[in-house]
Order: structure tokens, then C-alpha cells, then sequence
């Protein structure tokens, strides 16, 4: 079988370049850019305008700065310019399927959105998490202060002061408890796995939907759609 593919001194085949993207794990990433390119194929797009907004997404403002660019990456001009055509064809495939979803989407994940800056504290010793709750709430203790000495991750370092991060990134116990606390509110010890922590929520900050959530939701749904594609897309080698 004659070799389609010459890599340094490797001389690959058909069946071994197959081989080559199973072993590799570099078939499904394949399939991927096939499906992207099925479903964009017959959009429209001026290649001069994705061109400019291509270089200055990655602010490539001069001529001297896009070659400089194309040689890094190994690209001829007309490569680039592919490149640039086919993000301004995925773009648009975005926005023409989902775009008027986006709002209801946004809603629908809004209560993972939203974020919390909050303190943590966490023990695995029962009598010492009750001890410092009792010093935080009866006595007024220093929440940072208690952390930093008593604390048993790496909040200790920051004062048990963690976030802003959005509540779908604490463990759902944590975040289900500060998704209904007002700011200043103290939880006692409460055990999750191997831990006893304790919580305050010090402020809360609601997701906004503004252009850049937009496009958040935008990239999350095509993403969606992305894999489920993919994994339905039957793939099979054609080989005498």
C-alpha cells in the first residue's frame, strides 16, 4: 500500500495512519472538525472581513505581525485566510442556530451562574469545627484569623476567603447552602466526606446577561451539539 504521509523518516500508509489517530486517541478530535465542516459548508462569509477580524481578535494589526504569525504557525497567506473564513463560518452557524435561544438558556443556568465570594474553614476533627463556630458566632472571633491557623485546605493561605466563583463550582452541599444565605450568614459544621466545614456567605454577585455571556452560552450550546454530533456520526475505515 503506497504512503500518503511522510513525518521525518516515517513513511505512512493508509491503514497505518489510521492506526496512527486510534492509537493516538486523535480520531474523535478528526471527526470533530468533519462534522464542523458538514455543518458549515454552505454558509456565506466575505473572506476579507474575517480576515481583519481574525488578526485583530489576536491582535495582529500589521503585515509584518501576520507574517510573523503565519511563519510560527507553518501557515501560507492562504491558509491563514481558510482559517480565518472557517471561524467567521462557525460564528455565524452559531448565531444562526441558537441565537434567539440564548436568553432562555441564560435563564434556565442562571442559579449556576450567579457567584459567591464566601469563607471556608474545614477540620476533620467534629470538636474542633464546633469550638470555632462557637468562636465565630457567640465571640466574634476573626473568621480570616480562625482560617489561618485552623483551616486544613488551601483557604488557610487567603483567610478561608474564596471566590468570586460561580455556585456551580463549590461542592453542591456548599453551594446549595449559599445559594440561600444572605450575605454574613454563618452555617455550623456541617460534615461533607471526611470534612467538617464551615461557611459564610460574604457577598453575593448575580450572573449579568450582557454580550459576553451571550457569546459564553453561544460557544456552550455549539459545544453541546458539538459532542452529541459526533458521537452519533457513525465512523468506519474504507480499505480493501
Amino acid at each position: 500500500m503506497a504512503a500518503v504521509l511522510k513525518i521525518g523518516k516515517s513513511e505512512l500508509d493508509i491503514r497505518t495512519l489510521l492506526e496512527q489517530l486510534h492509537q493516538h486517541q486523535l480520531l474523535p478530535r478528526l471527526v470533530q472538525e468533519v462534522v464542523v465542516d458538514q455543518a458549515i459548508e454552505d454558509i456565506e462569509c466575505e473572506p476579507e472581513a474575517a480576515y481583519k477580524k481574525f488578526c485583530s481578535q489576536r491582535n495582529l494589526l500589521t503585515e509584518e505581525q501576520q507574517q510573523t504569525w503565519q511563519a510560527q504557525n507553518n501557515l501560507t497567506q492562504e491558509q491563514a485566510y481558510m482559517l480565518a473564513l472557517r471561524d467567521a463560518k462557525i460564528a455565524k452557524f452559531k448565531e444562526d442556530t441558537w441565537g434567539n435561544q440564548t436568553e432562555s438558556y441564560f435563564l434556565e443556568r442562571k442559579i449556576n451562574l450567579d457567584r459567591v465570594l464566601y469563607s471556608l474553614i474545614r477540620t476533620k476533627d467534629p470538636s474542633l469545627a464546633q469550638e470555632l463556630y462557637f468562636r465565630l458566632n457567640d465571640d466574634g472571633g476573626s473568621f480570616a484569623d480562625l482560617a489561618r491557623h485552623y483551616s486544613e485546605g488551601q483557604e488557610a493561605q487567603t483567610g478561608g476567603l474564596i471566590g468570586p466563583v460561580e455556585l456551580s463550582v463549590p461542592h453542591p452541599m456548599i453551594g446549595r447552602m449559599l445559594s440561600v444565605s444572605h450575605p454574613g450568614q454563618l452555617w455550623s459544621p456541617t460534615p461533607i466526606g471526611e470534612w467538617y466545614v464551615i461557611t459564610r456567605l460574604e457577598k453575593f454577585v448575580p450572573a449579568q446577561f450582557d454580550e459576553s455571556m451571550r457569546q459564553r452560552l453561544l460557544d456552550e450550546l455549539f459545544k453541546k451539539w458539538l459532542q452529541e454530533t459526533t458521537q452519533s456520526t457513525a465512523v468506519e475505515p474504507l480499505l480493501d
